[in-house]
């Protein structure tokens, strides 16, 4: 490989994570609409002179089969290939093809405005599990990390002959009295 082409295998990987982006059904192999605007976008394609959102989105319309909605990797290849011509204008078409490879390889999405917990105001107050009451308190332990299914539903207790009986295991001390259980107290 000379010194100025690309490995197209960290160019495919690169494809790979944006195609799995936001998708959990995804297997790498296709890539969406969104998903090569945001390529695009993240990889600094899009340079908002030469080349927009909508030339990316004739890219992707030009390459992809007629009733489909997304593109493979050799699609992708293409309207790169469209899409270079027009960013580097004063390059040929193979130097321009390089420098948008160059733009794209090995880099993976950027993820924007992921939301961060506040404290401020009410809602400390209303996201701290220390201070629920009645049914709520119940959902979550004393670190108030919430018990999943355990804190969502009533789990009966099927221990024993009774439903919820509240003195399970005592039978024998009540009928027989202290002598029959071993764990009776003597006085």
């Amino acid at each position: 490989m000379a010194e100025g082409e690309v490995d197209i295998a960290s160019l495919e990987d690169s494809f790979k994570k944006f195609a799995v982006l936001g998708d959990t059904k995804a297997t790498g192999k296709e890539l969406n609409g969104k998903n090569f605007a945001k390529l695009c976008k993240d990889c600094k394609v899009i340079d908002g002179k030469a080349i927009t959102s909508t030339d990316v989105d004739i890219a992707f319309s030009k390459v992809k089969q007629k009733a489909a909605r997304v593109i493979t990797f050799e699609e992708f290849k293409e309207a790169l290939q469209q899409l270079s011509c027009k960013r580097f204008k004063d390059k040929d078409e193979q130097e321009a093809l390089e420098e948008t490879y160059k733009l794209i390889a090995g880099k993976s999405p950027i993820i924007h405005g992921v939301t961060k917990a506040t404290n401020k105001g009410g809602v400390g107050r209303l996201t701290d599990p220390s201070k629920y009451t009645g049914t709520h308190k119940m959902r979550f332990d004393e670190t108030g990390k919430g018990k999943g299914k355990a804190g969502r539903e009533d789990i009966p207790d099927t221990r024993g002959y009774v439903h919820s009986y509240r003195d399970a295991g005592t039978y024998d001390q009540k009928v027989k009295g202290a002598v029959a259980s071993p764990n009776a107290k003597k006085t």
